[in-house]
């Protein structure tokens, strides 16, 4: 539980994404399963992501994502990416009640 904590639940409240961050009737049916015993240095090439770069190119790290699930259909299996952007959508935030009205 702590770990989906610091690693979905709180980042979806922080981001006013109220359909993420868990496993509940309402709540979109995102997945991903997480390798704990892989290490690997980071590679842009590997984000399957639209920038064309990552401030994490080249850092170790210990843990990785090996299957994703987005709305109950697989993207990601063992590294190969199965889906396309036409299976995404965009997902419009609220403000989060974590910082409405405070100042940083």
């Amino acid at each position: 539980p702590r770990f989906v904590a610091l690693t979905s639940t709180n980042h979806a409240k922080l981001y006013g994404l109220e359909k993420k961050g868990r496993v509940a009737i309402g709540c979109d049916a995102d997945i991903a399963i997480w390798d704990p015993a892989i290490t690997r240095t980071i590679r842009h090439a590997d984000l399957h992501d639209g920038a064309d770069y990552s401030p994490y190119e080249g850092i170790e790290i210990t843990g990785w994502p090996v299957t994703v699930v987005l709305g109950g259909k697989v993207m990601l299996r063992d590294g190969a990416l199965e889906g396309t952007k036409a299976d995404g959508a965009y997902v419009s935030r609220s403000l989060s009640s974590l910082t409405a009205g405070k100042a940083f």
